[in-house]
């Protein structure tokens, strides 16, 4: 087998430099204009070899990236410290299903598929009327619907808080870190304009 002297290089005839007015053979390979992404690696540009030197010699990596950034694609771990979904301690998975609570382990799994399938058109609907996800969240804290008015914001703020406060449950505070959600999902939305 015959080794090349250069690494890199990619005999094939035909192939022109694409360096402006060269009439050298493109054999070696250089970043394109389209960055490697989900949809396959990019394009490539093609050198003779002094051409290739020369952009090899003018390349920044780290162009348009921040000080931040430059730091975390020079760590030791850059691209190591994310989980796969099938290797995350959760596995990419909310909760596991009670299976006590279903005969067929079919209707547990479409159980949870329903109820992804449901949190998706929600958010959806959300998207639809402009709710961001805070005020999303704030909604679903307070179980209200996206078509909620201000009487029926304050209704249920008042009812819940009926139901989570100590005072109401005989000196109780296992539900305080709840009641402080509703009063901060109230106090989100009744700050924005479609409760003013």
């Amino acid at each position: 087998m015959k080794q090349d002297k250069f690494h890199g290089r990619v005999h094939h005839a035909g192939r022109l430099c694409n360096a402006p007015g060269c009439e050298e053979a493109g054999e070696f390979r250089a970043p394109g204009v389209r960055a490697p992404g989900f949809d396959g690696p990019g394009d490539y540009r093609w050198f003779c070899l002094d051409h290739v030197r020369q952009f090899n010699a003018g390349y920044d990596f780290f162009a348009g990236m921040s000080a931040d950034e430059i730091l975390a694609a020079q760590s030791p771990i850059a691209g190591w410290e994310t989980h796969t979904r099938a290797f995350r301690p959760d596995a990419g998975i909310d909760q596991a299903p009670r299976w006590n609570d279903f005969a067929d382990p079919l209707d547990a799994i479409q159980k949870r598929a329903r109820a992804r399938r449901e949190d998706a058109m929600h958010r959806q609907e959300a998207a639809r009327r402009g709710i961001g996800p805070e005020e999303r969240k704030a909604y679903d804290v307070l179980g209200l619907g996206f078509d909620a008015d201000r009487k029926a914001l304050r209704g249920r703020y008042s009812e819940l808080v009926r139901r989570y406060h100590p005072d109401r449950n005989g000196g109780d505070r296992s539900h305080e870190a709840r009641l402080q959600e509703v009063v901060e999902a109230y106090n989100h939305l009744r700050s924005i304009p479609a409760f003013t």
